[in-house]
């Protein structure tokens, strides 16, 4: 038998149409029966939903060149629901902030700077990018090179902080060889996102709408609070 890839049956296709309509009646009547906003019954059937909707939309391309006038974002896009303890004795924060490094001269003459006013003791070390990333974190506070980020060189993109509810506090030393292999999504108690998406969204909703004299014209957005 030929290992290339057979092409997509009209039965196929109208499979997977069926079970987008299976999914969608579990959907509603898991909404229906709902017991809270977290209703895990309800994260469920929206995933079952979600994948049944993707494999028919990508079938019913492959078969007949056309795509469905709806799109049902995956379960990634969204944290499942919270299943840690109610009064959380202990807590870890997870924060996650990307850069580009715009202006690699300017990091470095930074690096150099810091550098000469700790003696020189290592100057090769700021001779280089990585290098020059070693010492700037080395010597600043992150919330630190957050704001001040366009004095070394580099460019906010985007960020996310979470805040992890934990039953005890671990052994000294235990995680640090793989810091975020263990988090667990359905343990986040809040979480706070900035994105350029956001600014995007932003952007597009203010079209043709005037600005307010006290209202910010760089459409700066506060972190987006999703807490539970």
């Amino acid at each position: 038998m030929s290992d290339a890839a057979q092409p997509t049956t009209a039965a196929e296709v109208r499979a997977a149409a069926e079970a987008v309509k299976t999914a969608l009646d579990r959907h509603l009547a898991a909404v229906e029966r709902r017991s809270g906003e977290d209703d895990p019954a309800v994260y469920e059937a929206f995933n079952q939903l979600a994948a049944a909707a993707e494999v028919y939309d990508e079938l019913l391309y492959d078969r007949y060149d056309e795509v469905t006038p709806f799109e049902i974002p995956g379960a990634d896009d969204s944290l499942p629901p919270y299943a840690g303890p109610e009064e959380p004795s202990a807590l870890s924060v997870l924060i996650r902030r990307d850069y580009a490094v715009a202006e690699p001269q300017r990091l470095l003459a930074q690096a150099q700077r810091i550098e000469a006013a700790d003696g020189g003791a290592d100057r090769d070390a700021a001779e280089t990018v990585n290098g020059a990333l070693g010492v700037l974190f080395g010597e600043f506070e992150p919330d630190e090179i957050a704001s001040r980020h366009k004095e070394f060189g580099l460019e906010e993109a985007d960020s996310t902080l979470w805040v992890t509810a934990a039953d005890d506090l671990p052994e000294p030393g235990e995680w640090l060889s793989a810091p975020f292999d263990s988090v667990d999504p359905t343990r986040v108690v809040c979480r706070f996102d900035v994105s350029a998406v956001f600014d995007e969204d932003l952007d597009d909703d203010a079209d043709g709408v005037d600005l307010d004299e006290d209202e910010d014209e760089d459409g700066d957005l506060e972190p987006l609070d999703a807490d539970r």
